[in-house]
């Protein structure tokens, strides 16, 4: 090979080499100059081609929507420093890249001065990972603890980086107009890792947001703003003048994309849409990405060209169409597909994005269906993107050679809806617990549907899981395909008359798109003729008309049995640990859960609560009252907390130490809901409604009238604990996170804990899916907070996935075993 080389090109041989760093940005690029014999020079070492360029002087950069989008929202930082007024730090980090030049103008116009964060960099970025509180969050949310440091270096008198749940919604076709957890909540964890007020006696203010509702986000910030001074006739004209200059911004965002497209058309040229999450702008997340594209001579945009557009064929997707973010990539990639121009895809997406484990399928799905191809570049902290680089290279020689398909018809893979015709077919839906699936079956069937629980999930549910769902996707999500393509594929049931059914919350956790998932999952297994339903107490979310729930009828009985199965919960754990013969709890449990069915079919509530009062004399048979055993509390993620495969069986193995299991009841998770609808009405994110109110309220002392019903009963047993009063634990809640959180278990996690604190049980495990986007603001990320509020609270995180290691789990139980036998 060097002979040849020598033969046939002998300058390439002879060259010398000097090296400098690049003071194009802070990175310091280390370049490589080589300069041959015969003058020509080739750089090396460069991260990108905007100082140093191995294109040749005839290279013509492509136009950058990006860089454009960047100067104009610096442009609203650029005002006059005003002495003597209040000065707000606002961190250039999460949804400011969307919704800075509202807050800068707002508060601008209300004689506050704005102070932004510098451009992020890896020194910014080192200097608060410390402070992170979880490893396997996105690389946005970790840069935003680099941002607040430089706001306290700088001495604002206050920061403000708000909650926003709701961003405006662009389309009344989409479900819902949320942020994500993490871009949403990520307040809650710079007051509890860095402590702004505390530390630097710099408030962290936090407001509740709702774009989607002018009259609530006009509440909101006057709410704030009175706390500042701000008259309240020059706040009106503020308001009013920063939302016209947010929509101009957003206006000309759109029309500049519009501008680079149709230029491009005219002119015969390459234009490549960046889909991406309004923070990846921020060139250090980005890794500058666009301006490396845009040097190989291609025009690029950004979905900010499809805001405002029309999203009725969002009803064609696999997908709830919850978030604002990826509402716009979703549409994004329709506008692509669609158009006939020499434009392609690309979406930039960061490692430990929860959304995107089910978004990425979907926009592959949305280009596949009109024969284009979808290329993903995936960031983190890591600096090096040689292998973007090449991907990006390799996307653009093949469109040299890309022949003109055409457009196909767009035409998404589905599964059937539920009709009519499927009434009598039999649901089949995932195991969940021991303690509440049975009565699920049977409440099912006295709504008149047949239904089929699952057995537990095993090592196959695993299997499957990983094999026909996305490998992003949170543990749960694996467990529960696993279990449905398992079931399937075990030749059991008559696969003509079956439908499959799921629960679904809603909310803004990823798990309100599990449907979508599920629904995937069966298509690439071959099950494309099986409905798939959710099991859902709210409209709009699926196209499912002809499935309904009659269970109005049923809710006394229901609360009814909730509350008794709770009860045999506690009974079971506590004597577990407190057994005069070893194993003589287990049989009770399952006797009672068993033998209740038929009494819930009758309705019968009498029988019940006798049932329950046999259940407390047979368990106070069994137990050893001078056993002390220690104590252990059991909070988490809901599926993962509940179910023996989601937490790798961690709460039996503990009953099997002679540990005192204390497990939450499942009560709590759904009778939160009414506490969130006072919050959210007094933190301006929901409207009152002073019927719903009443008929609320009349709900939640009946539901109240029950516990304490049932509660006297069951107190019978010598080991009872007292249910929590759900209202009592908010305030509790309150003093560590906003009540505004209320995505995954929400306040809830910091809420049981405070109730263990109340009842003296001080070592707490927190059971979470790997990578659980709630969990890295409502559990992990708050952990200093509850320390602080419950100094002698002894907590361990546990994270879970299909590879985590019993061994690992088992010795880090051990320990804390130890410590609660020590301090007995």
């Amino acid at each position: 090979m060097n002979t040849t080389i020598n033969t046939i090109m002998p300058e390439l041989m002879d060259y010398t080499t000097k090296q400098h760093n690049c003071k194009g940005c802070e990175n310091l690029c280390l370049i490589s100059k080589h300069t041959f014999s015969n003058g020509k020079v080739f750089y090396s070492g460069n991260k990108c081609e905007k100082v140093y360029t191995n294109r040749g002087d005839g290279n013509v950069k492509g136009e950058n929507h990006y860089n454009y989008k960047l100067e104009l929202l610096n442009s609203f930082a650029e005002q006059p420093f005003m002495d003597g007024k209040l000065t707000i730090g606002i961190p250039r980090a999460l949804n400011m890249w969307e919704n800075f030049p509202f807050w800068a103008v707002l508060l601008q116009g209300c004689d506050i001065n704005v102070v932004l964060s510098p451009p992020s960099t890896f020194k910014q970025y080192e200097r608060g990972i410390g402070s992170v509180m979880s490893d396997n969050i996105c690389f946005p949310a970790k840069l935003m603890h680099g941002h607040i440091h430089d706001l306290l270096e700088m001495k604002v008198d206050r920061i403000l980086f708000p909650f926003v749940v709701y961003e405006k919604k662009e389309h009344s076709n989409v479900a819902n107009s949320y942020n994500c957890p993490i871009v949403s909540g990520y307040s809650e964890v710079i007051k509890s890792s860095i402590d702004t007020a505390t530390k630097y006696n710099i408030p962290l203010d936090a407001p509740s947001i709702n774009f989607d509702n002018e009259r609530l986000l006009y509440r909101a910030c006057w709410d704030m703003l009175e706390q500042y001074g701000v008259r309240k006739s020059v706040f009106k004209v503020a308001f009013a003048t920063a939302l016209a200059k947010w929509t101009e911004y957003k206006n000309a965002l759109k029309l500049n994309c519009r501008r680079i497209f149709e230029n491009a058309v005219t002119t015969g040229r390459t234009v490549i849409l960046v889909a991406s999450r309004p923070y990846h702008t921020d060139q250090l997340i980005q890794h500058k990405l666009t301006d490396m594209i845009a040097d190989f001579g291609v025009d690029i945009i950004s979905d900010d060209i499809i805001r405002e557009d029309d999203y009725t064929q969002f009803s064609e997707l696999n997908t709830v169409s919850q978030w604002t973010y990826t509402n716009r990539i979703l549409k994004a990639a329709q506008f692509v597909g669609q158009s006939e121009a020499d434009m392609h895809f690309i979406e930039i997406t960061s490692f430990g994005c929860g959304p995107d484990a089910f978004v990425v399928d979907e926009v592959s799905e949305i280009l596949k269906s009109y024969r284009k191809n979808l290329t993903l570049l995936k960031v983190d902290d890591v600096s090096n993107i040689g292998s973007i680089k090449l991907r990006v290279r390799s996307l653009l020689e093949s469109l040299k050679f890309r022949n003109a398909n055409g457009l196909s018809n767009y035409v998404m893979p589905q599964t059937p809806n539920f009709t009519s015709a499927d009434r009598e077919k039999t649901i089949l839906v995932p195991f969940f617990s021991e303690f509440y699936s049975p009565f699920v079956q049977t409440f099912f069937e006295m709504m008149g549907y047949k239904m089929h629980t699952f057995e537990p999930s095993d090592e196959r549910s695993i299997e499957y899981g990983l094999k026909y769902a996305n490998n992003e996707i949170c543990y749960p999500a694996t467990l529960v395909i696993g279990d449905i393509i398992r079931e399937l594929e075990s030749g059991k049931y008559d696969l003509k008359n079956v439908v499959i059914g799921m629960t679904q919350t809603g909310g803004q956790c990823r798990a309100t798109n599990y449907i979508m998932l599920i629904k995937k999952a069966m298509i690439a297994a071959g099950y494309t003729d099986i409905p798939v339903i959710s099991i859902a107490f709210s409209d709009g979310m699926n196209n499912q008309q002809e499935f309904k729930l009659d269970y109005k009828p049923l809710l006394k009985i229901a609360i009814y049995a909730a509350v008794y199965a709770d009860s045999i919960s506690k009974m079971y754990y506590s004597a577990a640990a407190h057994e005069k013969e070893k194993g003589q709890a287990k049989p009770l449990r399952d006797k009672y859960i068993k033998e209740a069915q038929e009494l819930c079919k009758r309705k019968d509530i009498k029988g019940l609560k006798q049932m329950l009062h046999r259940a407390t004399d047979e368990f106070n048979a069994i137990i050893d009252m001078s056993k002390n055993p220690p104590k252990i509390g059991i909070v988490g993620e809901i599926y993962v907390k509940y179910n023996n495969i989601g937490h790798k069986r961690v709460v039996n193995w503990l009953v099997e130490q002679n540990v005192e299991v204390v497990m939450p009841p499942i009560l709590s998770f759904f009778v939160q809901y009414f506490v969130n609808r006072k919050s959210d009405v007094k933190h301006n994110l929901e409207n009152r409604n002073i019927f719903a109110d009443i008929m609320i309220t009349t709900l939640h002392n009946k539901i109240d009238k029950i516990i304490a019903e049932v509660s006297k009963i069951a107190s019978n047993y010598k080991l009872w604990t007292e249910f929590g009063d759900i209202n009592e634990e908010a305030e509790e809640a309150e003093k560590i996170i906003s009540l505004a959180t209320q995505f995954g278990e929400g306040w809830l996690i910091p809420a049981e804990i405070g109730n263990f604190n109340k009842h003296n049980v001080q070592n707490v495990v927190s059971l979470q899916p790997f990578g659980c986007i709630a969990n890295h603001i409502i559990s992990k990320g708050i952990e200093k907070k509850i320390k602080q509020q419950f100094p002698n609270m002894n907590l361990l995180f546990l994270d879970f996935d299909s590879g985590v290691s019993d061994v690992n789990v088992h010795n880090r139980l051990h320990f804390m075993i130890k410590n609660a036998k020590e301090n007995l």
